[in-house]
C-alpha cells in the first residue's frame, strides 16, 4: 500500500462558521422544512429567553413576501460594548462566533431554552444575509451581515459583517433586539416559511409565558385571503379594509397553561369546567402544571422545559407521573373511597382521559434521546414529585374542587374495572395463542433477517395487493402484513376495546414490543413500518386509522421516526409498443413525464394497489434505492393531537371545517381532463 504523507499541516481548521456552512445537518437537523424553521427558532427562543427572566413582554415576528422574516423583542438589548477578549462588539460575537453567549453562566440568565451559544449565529451562517438593531441606553445601533458566493453560486464565505456595529441614532425609552434575515436558498430545499407552523409554535410559547404577548404579521397574505382559506366567507365579502390589510393575529394568555390545557380540550367532554392548575419551585426547580380529564381513554400529558417541548419525556415526566400516584391514591384513602382491604390504584387508572400541560424552567439542562427531547437530569424527578403532591394537597383542600376530585377519583374506578377484566380476558387469551404469541401463518410473510433494525414491514390493504406485494419483495428484510379489512379506529376506544380487534392484535404481535404503556421500542421487531395503501378515499382512511393507532398505543413508535408512508405512483406514462414507461407520483410529475415521453403517449391512472404487477410494484413502491418514502414525524405534539381529535373524533363541526377548508374533490378530475385534452391536440398533430 503507497504511504500517503500526513502532519500536522494536513489538518483541517474550519474558522468562524464554516464548519456550520459545511455540515448544516449537524447544526439544524436537516435542511428541508424542519431545518428551515428551525433557524427561525434559534432566534425566536432568544426573544423568549429574554422574556422568560423578566427582561421582555412583548415579542413581534413577521413574514415577507420577499421569504425574509424578521423577530423583535423588547429585553434587554445585545450588549453593544467591545468584548474585551475578541475586541470586537458583542453583537459581531453572538452572530460569527459559535458557541459564544450570555447563557453559559447564571448570571445574565436563570433559565434558558438556548444552551450553545450556537443559535443566533448558526442563523446568519445559513442566510444570504442578516440585519440587527439594537435599542439600548437611549442609542440605537445597526450591523449587517452577508454571505459570499463564487460564479457557480456555491457559498464561499457565510455571515460576514458587511461594516462593524455602528450607531445610527437615538431611541428614547425603547430597549431590545430586532433580528431580520433571509434563508439561503442554497443550503435549503425550500425557504418558504409554513404559516400554520409558526402559528402553532408562537401559539405554544405564549401560552407556557402567562402574559407574554406575541405577535405575528404574515405580509405575503392579506386577512381577507387568510379568512377565505379558512372557509369564512362573510369576513371576506363583508371586510373591505380585510383586502389590504396583511393578516396579523396576537396571542396572550392571562391563564398561561391553565390556558393550553382548556385549548387542548375544547370540543372533548371534560369531567370539570376548568383545569387545575398550580405553580411552586423545590430546591431551584420551578415547577407549573394544568391537568383536566375528559371522557376518553388516553393520556395527553405535554411536557417542557425551559420552553422547549420534550416528547420524549423524562425524569420530570417521571416525576409528575408520580406525584398524581402518590396524592391521588391518599387522597381516596383519606376520603375513605378505597377500602382498607383493596390495594391503592395504578398511575394509569388516574391518567385515563387526562390532559395535562407539565412546564419546568431549571439550569443546568442535559437533553438526552432519539431527538434531543427528552430531560436527562435525574435531579428533577423528585422536585417535580414534591411539587406536584403539594400542588394537588392545596387544590384538593379548597371546597369548591372537592366535586372535581370526587370526579376523578370516580373516573379511576371505572379506569381500574376496565383494566383488571382486560387483564384477566388477556391472560385468559394468552393461554390460547392470544397477542403476544399470535400465530401468524397465513396473515405475516415474515422476512428471514434476524436484525431489527435492517428489517422492513409493509402493512397492506386487501389480500389482492398483500400477495403481489409478497411476490415483489425481498425475503431477506421485508415483511409483507395485509389488513383484510379496516382496523379499528381507536379515538375514543378502550385498551381492551382495541385489543379485540383481529387486525390491530395482529399489528400489535407482528411488532412484537407490545402495546399502550407496555410498549417497549426494545423489542421492536422492525426498525420501519410502513404503511401502503391505494390512493384513493379508502386508502387515506385506512392510513389515518393506522397513524391514529400508532400515535395513541405505540407514540414512541412514530417519535423514534420508525414509522413511514409507502408511496405509490399515481400514474403510468408509457407507448403502446412499450418503447416508453414512466412513473408520476403526482400531478406536477405527471406533466413532466407526458413530456418525456413525447407524441403518442398513453396515461395510467392508478385505482389502487392491486393494479400493479410485482415488478411494478417492486420498482416503483418497494425497491430501497428507487422507492419515495415519507417519514412520519411528531415535530409539533399539540398541533398533531388536535388534528387527530378534528378527523378521527368526536368534532363534527371541527371536521367539516377542516375539509370545506382543504379538500378539493374536483381537482384530480380536472386535471385529468386537461391531460385527456393535451393527449387528444397531440394526435391530431
Amino acid at each position: 500500500m503507497a504511504q500517503q504523507h500526513y502532519d500536522a499541516g494536513d489538518v483541517t481548521i474550519l474558522e468562524g462558521l464554516d464548519a456550520v456552512r459545511l455540515r448544516p445537518g449537524m447544526y439544524i437537523g436537516s435542511t428541508g422544512s424542519r431545518g428551515l424553521h428551525h433557524i427561525l427558532w434559534e432566534i425566536v427562543d432568544n426573544a423568549i429567553d429574554e422574556a422568560a427572566n423578566g427582561y421582555a413582554d412583548k415579542i413581534e415576528v413577521r413574514l415577507y413576501k420577499d421569504g425574509s422574516v424578521s423577530v423583535e423583542d423588547n429585553g434587554r438589548g445585545i450588549p453593544t460594548d467591545i468584548h474585551p477578549k475578541t475586541k470586537v462588539s458583542g453583537v459581531q460575537v453572538v452572530f460569527t462566533q459559535l458557541h459564544a453567549g450570555g447563557k453559559f453562566d447564571e448570571h445574565n440568565y436563570s433559565f434558558s431554552g438556548g444552551l450553545h451559544g450556537v443559535g443566533a449565529s448558526v442563523t446568519n451562517a445559513l442566510s444570504k444575509w442578516l440585519n440587527v438593531r439594537v435599542n439600548k441606553e437611549g442609542d440605537t445601533w445597526e450591523m449587517g451581515f452577508r454571505s459570499y458566493y463564487d460564479e457557480k453560486k456555491q457559498k464561499v464565505e457565510s455571515g460576514i459583517p458587511v461594516a462593524p456595529l455602528k450607531k445610527t441614532g437615538k431611541c428614547g425609552k425603547a430597549h431590545g433586539t430586532l433580528v431580520h434575515f433571509m434563508p439561503d436558498d442554497t443550503v435549503f430545499s425550500s425557504v418558504q416559511f409554513q404559516l400554520s407552523t409558526v402559528e402553532h409554535r408562537l401559539r405554544e410559547l405564549a401560552f407556557l409565558n402567562m402574559g407574554l404577548t406575541i405577535t405575528l404579521t404574515d405580509e405575503r397574505i392579506t386577512m381577507n385571503e387568510h379568512a377565505a382559506q379558512e372557509g369564512d366567507d362573510e369576513v371576506q365579502q363583508l371586510d373591505l379594509l380585510g383586502a389590504t390589510q396583511p393578516y396579523s393575529v396576537t396571542y396572550r394568555y392571562e391563564g398561561g397553561i391553565a390556558d393550553f390545557a382548556a385549548y387542548l380540550n375544547e370540543g372533548k367532554n371534560k369531567l370539570y369546567p376548568q383545569p387545575l392548575y398550580y405553580k411552586g419551585e423545590r430546591d431551584g426547580i420551578f415547577v407549573e402544571f394544568a391537568i383536566q380529564h375528559t371522557g376518553e381513554f388516553t393520556e395527553n400529558l405535554f411536557s417542557f422545559v425551559n420552553n422547549i417541548p420534550t416528547p420524549e419525556g423524562g425524569f420530570h415526566e417521571m416525576g409528575f407521573r408520580g406525584g398524581i400516584t402518590r396524592m391521588l391514591n391518599d387522597y381516596a384513602r383519606d376520603n375513605k373511597l378505597i377500602k382498607d382491604k383493596d390495594p391503592n390504584f395504578l398511575g394509569d387508572d388516574f391518567r385515563e382521559g387526562i390532559t395535562a400541560v407539565l412546564s419546568v424552567k431549571m439550569k443546568n439542562v442535559q437533553f438526552e434521546g432519539q431527538t434531543k427531547t427528552k430531560l436527562g437530569n435525574p435531579e428533577a424527578r423528585a422536585p417535580v414529585e414534591s411539587v406536584v403532591v403539594e400542588g394537588l394537597r392545596e387544590l384538593a383542600a379548597a371546597a369548591k374542587n372537592k366535586k372535581t376530585f370526587d370526579e376523578i377519583i370516580k373516573k379511576a374506578q371505572g379506569a381500574a374495572r376496565v383494566r383488571i377484566a382486560a387483564r384477566q380476558a388477556k391472560d385468559t387469551a394468552r393461554a390460547k395463542n392470544s397477542i403476544d404469541s399470535l400465530q401468524l401463518v397465513g396473515k405475516l410473510a415474515a422476512c428471514s433477517g434476524r436484525k431489527p433494525e435492517l428489517n422492513e414491514l409493509f402493512i397492506v390493504e386487501g389480500d389482492s395487493a398483500g400477495g403481489t406485494a409478497k411476490q415483489a419483495r425481498v425475503r431477506q428484510f421485508q415483511s409483507i402484513l395485509p389488513l383484510r379489512g379496516k382496523p379499528l379506529n381507536v379515538e375514543k376506544k378502550r385498551l381492551d376495546q382495541v385489543l379485540a380487534n383481529e387486525e390491530i392484535r395482529t399489528i400489535i404481535s407482528a411488532l412484537g414490543a407490545g402495546v399502550g404503556n407496555d410498549f417497549n421500542l426494545d423489542k421492536l421487531n422492525y426498525h420501519k413500518v410502513i404503511i401502503l395503501s391505494d390512493a384513493d378515499q379508502d386508502g387515506f382512511h385506512i392510513r389515518c386509522i393506522l397513524l391514529t393507532f400508532f400515535f395513541r398505543y405505540m407514540r414512541p413508535l412514530v417519535n423514534a421516526g420508525h414509522v413511514y408512508i409507502g408511496m405509490p405512483p399515481l400514474y403510468k406514462v408509457y407507448k403502446q409498443n412499450g418503447s416508453a414507461e414512466e412513473y408520476a407520483y403526482d400531478e406536477e410529475e405527471l406533466q413532466q413525464k407526458i413530456e418525456k415521453v413525447g407524441r403518442g403517449y398513453l396515461v395510467q391512472r392508478y385505482k389502487g394497489l392491486g393494479e400493479m404487477s410485482a415488478e411494478q410494484l417492486w420498482r416503483t413502491t418497494m425497491d430501497p434505492m428507487r422507492r419515495n418514502l415519507t417519514q412520519v414525524t411528531i415535530e409539533d405534539a399539540v398541533a398533531a393531537e388536535d388534528m387527530i381529535t378534528t378527523l378521527m373524533g368526536d368534532r363534527v363541526e371541527g371536521r367539516k371545517e377542516f375539509l370545506n377548508r382543504n379538500a378539493n374533490f374536483n381537482k384530480e378530475d380536472a386535471f385529468m381532463d386537461k391531460v385527456k385534452f393535451k393527449k387528444e391536440a397531440d394526435d391530431e398533430e
